[in-house]
């Protein structure tokens, strides 16, 4: 009886032939979030599921909100996907997504998972201006004066008129 509980096991999740990259992990967790024959998956579900956005109210609220298109038109978020779309999402700062959908998923997956189920066809994001940090004060320095604020604005760039218009609006 004793030799019972300690015969290993031959079969079984543990024991299923993985390549180096653990690609079998990953196809199998693509094949459970995949949705039955037939069925159809909603475009906020499924920009969340691929993780392009943090929720998936934030997914609906930016189909809503005209941000997400659908080869090339604005889209409610019960939208049907089918493989093969193309889905531009507006992302914030003005930057766009431009993916084409691979596989339809219905749940949120890892992130290597993610990645599988569409071509991400985004342009790369735009450079970050070289600007020297203006406005930094050095700690314990205190309120800026009339003349530091004044200098502040200078550099960066703010014109004089702007300057004299908020004064006379506060006074």
């Amino acid at each position: 009886m004793a030799s019972e509980g300690t015969q290993e096991r031959t079969s079984g999740p543990a024991t299923t032939d993985r390549g180096t990259d653990g690609s079998a992990a990953v196809s199998a967790a693509a094949e459970a979030a995949r949705p039955a024959n037939g069925e159809t998956v909603r475009v906020d579900s499924w920009i969340w599921s691929v993780r392009l956005v943090k929720t998936r109210s934030m997914g609906a609220t930016a189909c809503r909100g005209g941000h997400v298109r659908v080869n090339g038109e604005r889209v409610k978020p019960a939208h049907a996907l089918r493989v093969g779309d193309e889905v531009r999402l507006r992302q914030a700062g003005g930057h766009e997504r431009i993916v084409v959908v691979r596989r339809l998923i219905r749940k949120r997956v890892g992130a290597p998972v993610a990645a599988e189920c569409y071509v991400d066809n985004s342009p790369p994001p735009p450079p970050r201006e070289a600007t020297a940090p203006a406005g930094i004060r050095d700690r314990g320095t205190g309120r800026p004066t009339k003349r530091d604020r004044r200098d502040l604005e200078r550099l960066q760039g703010l014109p004089e008129a702007a300057n004299a218009e908020r004064h006379r609006r506060s006074t």
